[in-house]
């Protein structure tokens, strides 16, 4: 696996870690000759192929790793994850080839949960619609909001992101309802949540927040009949991955008035995203900036590096998949 100089040849395809500097002055002080990606935009398909070849190790983001990309690449053996979805990596095919994965759940678990109650916050209120009238030069009347605190707070999935939503909720006083396919009885007992079915779930939320993996089952789980079922009231929130909701059917329950208000920092396709759904006023959107806090990007890009050196020699004795 290594280069001529003993160690592994490694390519940093993300972007958010080439353009950090601490993490990219801690990696070339571990790895010198390491190849840092000059574009601030994200490599895909032959272009990333074209960048990673010749490469053991590769570090990559949001790039995907199809099956396609690894076998152009024979000679990868270690694929080093910058945060913490793994949605865009066919592991299936990783473990086919024996590539290693080094990867850890949960690094920016917190800098998404503070993003999803800002947009609680900002959905509740309509700070979004009344900034943008303000920047047009009008001069808008009040506008009633509602408050956060008391409010009923769904969560589908209640994994590393959603405890951290329960904590920070714990000041508000929210009525916090929880549908999640793992058994999580102890932390709801502790922190007074409250287990319901996804009907429930559906029926009761106010706030409803999405944390859920991208998996054949939830790929467009949000679609017209489950988004019908929210009540007219709620604010839908997705920091998850775009892929979950239906943007198309999204769009129309908030054209008519079926769905309050929506938030959504993931999009089906990136960075390519349907404008027509970003200028509806009661929408609010930012560009898959859940992990850009400078804590998260750090601890990120760590686990990415501890990721290289845990498997860069398989001598080590580290599974596969860390």
């Amino acid at each position: 696996m290594a280069s001529n100089a003993g160690r592994p040849r490694v390519a940093v395809a993300s972007p958010s870690f080439c353009q950090h500097p601490v993490l990219r002055a801690e990696l070339l002080a571990r790895y010198p000759d390491a190849a840092l990606n000059p574009s601030p935009h994200r490599l895909e398909g032959e272009a990333l192929v074209a960048f990673l070849r010749g490469h053991d190790v590769a570090v990559v983001g949001l790039e995907h790793m199809t099956a396609g990309v690894l076998a152009a690449l024979p000679e990868l053996r270690v694929v080093a994850k910058l945060g913490t979805g793994t949605d865009m990596l066919d592991l299936a095919e990783m473990r086919r080839r024996g590539i290693r994965l080094g990867w850890a759940p949960g690094a920016n678990a917190l800098s998404i949960a503070e993003l999803v109650i800002a947009f609680a916050m900002i959905a509740l209120r309509h700070l979004d619609d009344l900034n943008a009238a303000l920047r047009r030069g009008e001069r808008p009347p009040q506008r009633m909001g509602r408050l956060l605190t008391g409010r009923v707070v769904g969560l589908h999935g209640c994994g590393h992101i959603g405890q951290h939503v329960v904590r920070l909720l714990a000041p508000f006083g929210c009525a916090v309802l929880a549908y999640d396919i793992a058994d999580r009885r102890d932390f709801y007992a502790t922190h007074r949540v409250e287990a319901v079915s996804l009907n429930d779930l559906l029926a009761r939320a106010e706030v409803l927040s999405l944390h859920v993996p991208l998996t054949p089952a939830t790929r467009g789980l949000y679609g017209p009949a489950l988004l019908d079922r929210l009540r007219p009231d709620c604010v839908l929130i997705n920091t998850a991955r775009g892929e979950i909701v239906d943007e198309a059917a999204l769009a129309e329950c908030l054209r008519d008035g079926r769905l309050a208000a929506a938030c959504a920092d993931v999009f089906a396709t990136e960075p390519e995203i349907d404008q027509a759904l970003i200028d509806l006023p009661n929408f609010f959107a930012t560009p898959h900036i859940g992990g850009s806090a400078e804590e998260a990007r750090l601890a990120m890009g760590r686990i990415a590096l501890d990721g290289i050196t845990r498997n860069a020699v398989p001598e080590a004795g580290v599974p596969p998949f860390v």
